[in-house]
């Protein structure tokens, strides 16, 4: 009898595909397009998602010297950056067939995998997790990616289906702590996120003893914030600040402009 595959390694599949198919076409200028994210390329993206995936399969990582690359601050930071900078001398082709030949070899361990080894709690960037839903957020993180890239080469896309429902759960879970925590929303108050897209969607964060998603918008909130998606994840993901989603033009606010102007600037919840 066939064993069904594990749906997250579908998931994973895919947008690994949506990648792929992103920069085949892409020229050498293209790959070398500067992204939001400090001195990293297109190509530094790609790689990125590379080292992390020949990470998870057991490579240890270059031996390259990375301490003159300012962007790459702390230890963390270093470790992730040699796989990039390891890259940094190679064609965007062979960076491709790189992503290609270790996303195939981890979809195949993945499939490999039991039930048990997916539910087996261990290691992972938010915290202890059962390996299932650290998949969930390699989801995440590819996308996002896929986004600076589409971002970076003026190539909006891939704003809706199962892979986009998955990366935004990171940033559902990460709501209540921008509007509490890093805006000080007071009691009382309400935050409604009315996300605009090619499939809307509405968050609202209510402050009572401590701020908290709910499922139904309150009928007058303290402040509403509407923006397009892209928007959205360019601010959670710490791409813009506040003042750069302003400048965008793509930001409106109905109520209480000061909080909604601290909810903006603390929106950053994932470098």
């Amino acid at each position: 009898m066939a064993v069904s595959e594990e749906p997250i390694v579908a998931l994973l599949r895919s947008e690994w595909t949506a990648i792929h198919d992103l920069c085949a076409p892409l020229s050498d200028a293209e790959w070398a397009t500067p992204t939001a994210l400090p001195g990293w390329t297109v190509q530094d993206n790609v790689s990125h998602i590379i080292g992390v995936e020949r990470m998870l399969a057991g490579e240890a990582a270059p031996a390259v010297d990375v301490s003159h690359l300012a962007h790459a601050a702390d230890p963390f930071a270093q470790a992730m950056e040699t796989w990039i900078e390891a890259r940094r001398s190679w064609t965007g082709t062979a960076v491709l067939a790189d992503f290609d030949e270790i996303t195939d070899q981890r979809i195949a361990a993945l499939r490999a995998m039991t039930d048990d080894e997916f539910a087996e709690v261990g290691f992972s960037p938010v915290g202890e997790i059962p390996y299932r839903d650290f998949m969930r957020v390699r989801v995440f993180d590819s996308w996002m990616h896929e986004q600076d890239i589409r971002r970076a080469l003026g190539r909006p896309g891939h704003l809706t289906g199962p892979e986009v429902d998955v990366a935004l759960e990171r940033f559902e879970g990460a709501l209540g702590f921008v509007v509490g925590k890093r805006a000080g929303a007071p009691d009382g108050s309400s935050v409604v996120f009315m996300v605009e897209g090619p499939t809307p969607r509405t968050y609202a964060v209510v402050v009572d003893g401590r701020a908290a998603l709910v499922p139904d918008p309150p009928a007058d909130p303290t402040a509403t914030i509407t923006l397009p998606l892209e928007t959205f994840v360019a601010l959670g993901g710490g791409r813009w600040d506040g003042a750069e989603a302003q400048a965008s033009g793509t930001v409106r606010i109905d109520g209480d402009e000061a909080l909604a102007g601290r909810v903006l600037a603390g929106m950053g919840f994932t470098p």
